[in-house]
């Protein structure tokens, strides 16, 4: 029995405080300066709590109120990241980082506490350990390639937070999905690029065309170029996404995504739908990096979290071509079950 375990023996209510407590400041950190009505409602806990637990965080010297909300003072900074730590091991994340990557064949898993689904400061903490990995991965002259998606756009500012430099080079791996300009993949590699003061490539061209228009627009030399330069990367980043999501992104009709699920497809990674084993079922004609090019790339990260991503996150590494995944405690206990894990 570990240390912690014995303390949540002997005070039982102990795991319940610690995240509660946790919770906050996370928040407070992801979010800050935040108000109290706010909090409570992304943790779904009444504000008369709420108000009774900053108070003891705030007589400890972890937070700062202003006009604006509160925010972490640099003791609540400190003890946030040292509690981290705690919160891993209250977890046995460590344990189930290990049972897991072989099973899902990576090389690599790293679990950060929570499920996006359920608390949006989850999704912050995923872009920010991937932001950490890549500036502890990342050399100087490397090319990093990049997909696009809301959790790597976090990402890119958060690399921006960690105040690293490196002289690389980012490129896209997709032209644009027609979305929200600043989740796609040209403005990604734009803000990691300038916030890791590197140089970066544009690929100007849509990602899904009509498969008779897909190699003319192949032919353009500046297109062409730039996917070349992606599959030259030493790193690629990319997200995963459920199919019904991608499939909706892509402007697919009510009809086309029904048939699309009937068909199995549960996950999407560079604009193909796999089924529950990890077989394609759909391919669509997109303009960029093709799944066979990851193959070459020495490492390619996985980035998708919230539990209604597992079976998306277990079909795309099934594949083989991912090196490390980072997700979030929901979707891993979520493919522990899947897997029946012992």
């Amino acid at each position: 029995m570990d240390g912690f375990s014995a303390l949540q023996q002997l005070v039982p209510e102990l795991a319940e405080l610690l995240e509660r407590r946790y919770s906050l400041l996370r928040i407070i950190r992801n979010q800050g300066p935040i108000g109290r009505r706010f909090i409570a409602g992304q943790l779904g806990i009444s504000e008369r709590i709420i108000r009774g637990e900053l108070d003891v965080l705030r007589e400890q010297g972890l937070l700062r109120t202003s006009s604006l909300g509160m925010e972490l003072t640099p003791e609540g900074e400190q003890v946030f990241v040292e509690l981290q730590s705690v919160v891993r091991d209250a977890y046995a994340l460590e344990q189930l980082e290990n049972r897991l990557a072989p099973v899902l064949g990576v090389k690599k898993l790293i679990v950060v506490p929570g499920d996006c689904d359920k608390d949006p400061a989850t999704k912050r903490d995923l872009a920010r350990t991937a932001a950490e990995y890549l500036c502890e991965v990342l050399r100087d002259g490397q090319i990093v390639a990049v997909s696009g998606g809301t959790t790597l756009a976090s990402m890119a500012e958060y690399v921006k937070l960690q105040g690293i430099k490196r002289k690389v080079t980012v490129v896209p791996v997709r032209g644009g999905l027609g979305e929200d300009i600043k989740i796609q993949s040209n403005s990604i590699a734009v803000a990691l690029a300038e916030g890791l003061g590197g140089t970066y490539r544009l690929l100007h061209a849509p990602e899904d065309v009509r498969p008779c228009n897909l190699e003319q627009i192949l032919s353009e030399p500046s297109i062409r170029s730039v996917i070349a330069l992606g599959r030259r990367a030493d790193i690629l980043l990319h997200g995963i996404g459920t199919a019904e999501e991608m499939a909706r992104r892509r402007g697919f009709d009510d009809a086309s995504i029904m048939d699309l699920i009937a068909s199995g497809a549960v996950g999407e990674t560079f604009g193909c739908y796999f089924d529950a084993e990890g077989r394609i079922v759909r391919n669509t004609a997109s303009v960029g990096l093709r799944l066979e090019d990851l193959e070459r790339i020495p490492l390619v990260i996985a980035v998708g979290g919230g539990r209604s991503k597992a079976w998306a996150v277990m079909a795309v590494l099934s594949r083989g071509y991912c090196d490390v995944c980072i997700t979030d405690e929901g979707v891993a206990r979520r493919l522990m079950s899947l897997k029946e894990i012992e």
